[in-house]
């Protein structure tokens, strides 16, 4: 455990219906909210120590939220996968693992401190993590138990099918070269199948919770990259969540690229204090 005037981290683990799960719990002197986070990475890659997890944990704590960032496990990384990334294969794990680690992590933060309870601790992540935060949400109201005081969700991937950019979007991904323009709509797509490994799992809605039933969930924030294919699915479910009386506040960061949190771009910082104001802010309230 590492500790200064302000913040501690310790690194634990929470039992789960699939083992332990690593967790780093970032504890600053006065928690006013609490944030269970999880990093990106197309399902398969990342971890603790990667910025959109780490640093993201220790800006917000700093800010006074707890957070306890969960080191999910897994997909597998596939032979195409490797050869886009340039990392060896590996085995993994498929939904609805991490999902279920995620609701299970947080049941288990909102009694991890005497001075917040569930109604304190949002839920929330970026990307593959910003899915996983949404479908353990909708288990979490299925479920009728505690529930999380909002959602902070950062360019996520929330529908099976990815819906069709807007020609706002389209001219902007389009401009980007070759190598920043990953997420086309056939990448998604195997993104997608990898993650559930069993293709008829795509219309599970806790895998990927865009275009079902989304009533009762929390007010929920949607932070979205500007030159980012992923928005599309983003902006469409800001619409579906509105359409269920869900509160929804929709950002998009300007000209930023997809995981704009996981290293230094312009934008992050402001990223940033948006998401420590939209947690701490006592207009954020619970149905």
């Amino acid at each position: 455990m590492t500790t200064s005037l302000t913040l501690s981290v310790e690194d634990r683990t929470v039992p789960g219906p699939h083992g332990a799960i690593p967790v780093r719990v970032y504890l600053p002197e006065s928690p006013r909210r609490g944030l269970v986070w999880a990093h990106g990475g197309a399902f398969s890659f990342g971890g603790l120590d990667q910025a959109e997890s780490d640093w993201v944990a220790r800006e917000l704590a700093a800010r006074g939220v707890a957070v306890v960032a969960v080191d999910y496990r897994l997909s597998p990384t596939p032979d195409w996968m490797a050869s886009v990334t340039g990392l060896p294969p590996q085995d993994g794990v498929h939904f609805p693992v991490a999902s279920e680690e995620m609701d299970t992590v947080f049941l288990w933060s909102a009694t991890l401190l005497p001075d917040l309870d569930a109604t304190d601790w949002s839920l929330g992540g970026a990307s593959a993590g910003a899915n996983l935060a949404a479908g353990a949400a909708l288990r979490l109201r299925d479920q009728k138990g505690p529930s999380p005081r909002s959602l902070l969700l950062a360019y996520g991937l929330f529908h099976a099918t990815h819906p069709p950019l807007s020609p706002e979007l389209a001219t902007k991904f389009g401009a980007l070269p070759s190598e920043a323009a990953v997420f086309t709509p056939e990448v998604l797509q195997l993104i997608s199948v990898n993650y559930v490994g069993d293709p008829a799992l795509l219309a599970d809605p806790y895998a990927f919770p865009g275009g079902h039933d989304l009533t009762g969930l929390p007010p929920t924030f949607l932070l979205n990259s500007d030159f980012d294919s992923i928005r599309a699915s983003a902006e469409q479910f800001a619409i579906e969540l509105i359409a269920a009386g869900v509160d929804t506040l929709l950002v998009r960061e300007p000209r930023t690229l997809h995981g704009h949190l996981d290293g230094v771009q312009d934008g992050s910082t402001t990223s940033l204090a948006r998401m420590a104001h939209w947690l701490l802010s006592d207009l954020v309230r619970p149905r």
